[in-house]
């Protein structure tokens, strides 16, 4: 026990060091977290705080990055901008009509450089070229759209 109250913020950066090379195969940041508290304790063994003194303030350490800490950073590591891949990135996109478009019949819209087959999203609506419209919906290889009122001046 003498050796171990000698050597005690050693003992700590030990347990630091495996704590955070142990981190690197979980990647939880909670490993991370307890190598921090561990750090803490090395310092307060250093600064010559009792084995017991210096265990509890690892701890309280541990418990305060646990808490207040990890939650911000996994937020931050996990949030990214909203991706959006295929036709889903095409909703909400302006188009214009190319070929008259009714609710019998389906026609063309020219829609982020490309040609698609379009329908009007409301089945009693007519839209006819040249109109701007708003794509609400892709189904399959088919733009379900609504117009959008334009001021003529």
């Amino acid at each position: 026990m003498d050796w171990l109250s000698e050597h005690l913020a050693g003992v700590f950066l030990g347990l630091a060091i495996v704590f955070g090379i142990a981190e690197m195969f979980s990647l939880d940041l909670v490993l991370l977290m307890l190598a921090m508290g561990a750090l803490v304790g090395m310092v307060a063994a250093l600064l010559g705080a009792p084995g017991a003194v210096a265990a509890i303030v690892a701890a309280a350490a541990s418990v305060g990055c646990l808490a207040l800490v990890r939650p911000a950073l996994v937020k931050r590591l996990h949030s990214g901008p909203e991706l959006s891949l295929g036709h889903g990135k095409l909703v909400g996109r302006q188009g214009i009509v190319t070929e008259r478009i009714t609710g019998l019949e389906a026609g063309q819209i020219k829609l982020a450089g490309e040609i698609w087959t379009a329908r009007p999203y409301d089945e009693t609506l007519s839209i006819e070229p040249g109109s701007t419209v708003e794509v609400l919906e892709i189904r399959g290889a088919t733009a379900y759209v609504h117009p959008i009122p334009s001021i003529e001046s």
